[in-house]
């Protein structure tokens, strides 16, 4: 790993990945979408067979409750303690999103307002399989409860047993999960979207997943709504003097073992800390059990960037828009300010990636691919929807009448303001 300058960076290779050929891609999906809106529940049974080599006719669609109740069993005391107080600290966070619905009444009789309803029915996706993420359980269903959402389901692909590892389970049960169905991929957003016999359809899709499902919710994006579309996880560091080489490369590496097209970048006005870093990363990478994978990460998308000083580092942060920002510097309160584009934002040497990913409270789905110049990360909001209220009195409509119809007739809708006029016409 080199160290490089602003002006010698490739940022479209740092924040613009390829997948390949995409079209392809998206054919395929398509293809996958099309079987399940047509077969349905058999759809799901053969995709999945075909995908994960699982019969469900075997081991059953939808998680039972026994399964439930098993998983309560398989999971120990010390994990459950730590679910049950990530799920307070997520909870606590993201009930001060809540809103409140408004009426303002005016002086001529009118009412102006806006409603806000709870989304009735959301779908979440939890990758799955050999991996185990309960804290994209908890971040993806906690601020639908606190939204106020009745049916939450959860669809997460199976392991080759044909079951959901215990600890999903629990985290599922613990965040308050009505409905779990043992299925992945583009197959399990069709059938959120389109609905099978067995599968009611959902008003809104949520929750990161691989190329196929991020295509697939792209797909059925107008159908039911979604949250994002999340690409492979980033971190973005700005570090100086203070700060420790083998802290900020066990950071990296935080994010580089999540995935090959992961991208992890460090940024310092400190040659020698860049320099000492770089190999505090080769150091790491020898022991660490997803090496291969964060080894890739880090060749094809990692980068060790020099600036003149912090300013600089800043600027470029802002243009890179990273889902993960750590501020390792001094007084990084005094730097917040200046944070334009970030998914979430991290201060000091203390404030890890990972405490915000398991533990902290605000949500580690965050916006990525240089996304979040207009997303925001995962949060009540995303849960609720919003009604305005209109309400005019005879007073308040004859003072604005003639407006009204002015500004009808010049977009050539007469019927519009006859909508109005007829209301005061003394024939």
């Amino acid at each position: 790993m080199k160290i490089e300058r602003i002006s010698e960076l490739d940022l479209q290779r740092l924040t613009r990945k390829s997948y390949g050929d995409d079209e392809k891609l998206e054919r395929q999906v398509a293809g996958i979408l099309r079987k399940v809106r047509e077969e349905g529940d058999e759809a799901l049974y053969q995709l999945t067979e075909e995908f994960d080599e699982v019969d469900l006719r075997e081991c059953g669609l939808q998680v039972t409750s026994q399964e439930w109740a098993e998983a309560y069993e398989q999971v120990d005391k010390e994990y459950l303690e730590a679910i049950r107080e990530a799920r307070k600290n997520i909870l606590c966070f993201h009930e001060k999103q809540k809103r409140t619905s408004w009426l303002e009444p005016a002086e001529d009789g009118s009412l102006l307002g806006q409603l806000l309803r709870p989304l009735q029915r959301v779908g979440i996706y939890v990758p799955g399989g050999t991996a185990s993420y309960p804290s994209s359980v908890l971040m993806n269903a906690l601020p639908a409860v606190v939204a106020g959402v009745e049916e939450i389901v959860m669809v997460s692909p199976p392991g080759k047993d044909g079951k959901l590892l215990p600890e999903v389970l629990v985290a599922a049960a613990e965040a308050g999960v009505n409905e779990v169905y043992k299925i992945g991929g583009a197959q399990s957003i069709a059938a959120l979207a389109y609905g099978t016999k067995q599968i009611s359809s959902v008003d809104k899709i949520t929750g990161p997943g691989n190329i196929y499902v991020t295509l697939a919710k792209k797909q059925v994006f107008g159908l039911v709504d979604i949250d994002m579309l999340a690409g492979p996880s980033e971190i973005l560091i700005l570090a100086d003097e203070s700060a420790d080489p083998a802290e900020l490369a066990a950071d990296l590496l935080s994010q580089a073992e999540h995935d090959r097209l992961a991208s992890a970048i460090l940024v310092s006005p400190e040659r020698d800390l860049l320099e000492k870093t770089i190999i505090q990363v080769e150091c790491q990478l020898a022991t660490l059990p997803r090496a291969e994978i964060a080894r890739s990460s880090w060749e094809n998308y990692g980068a060790v960037i020099l600036v003149s000083d912090l300013e600089e580092g800043m600027a470029l942060a802002n243009i890179i828009a990273p889902e993960h920002f750590e501020l390792v510097v001094n007084d990084p309160v005094a730097w917040l300010g200046r944070v334009r584009n970030a998914g979430a934002v991290f201060l000091g040497r203390f404030s890890p990636e990972p405490v915000g990913d398991y533990f902290a409270g605000p949500n580690h789905v965050l916006p990525t691919g240089g996304t979040a110049r207009f997303y925001s990360p995962l949060n009540v909001d995303t849960f609720v929807k919003k009604i305005n209220v209109v309400g005019y009195s005879r007073e308040a409509l004859e003072k604005d009448a003639a407006k009204i119809a002015l500004l009808a007739r010049r977009e050539g809708l007469e019927a519009h303001a006859r909508a109005v006029e007829v209301r005061f016409d003394e024939n």
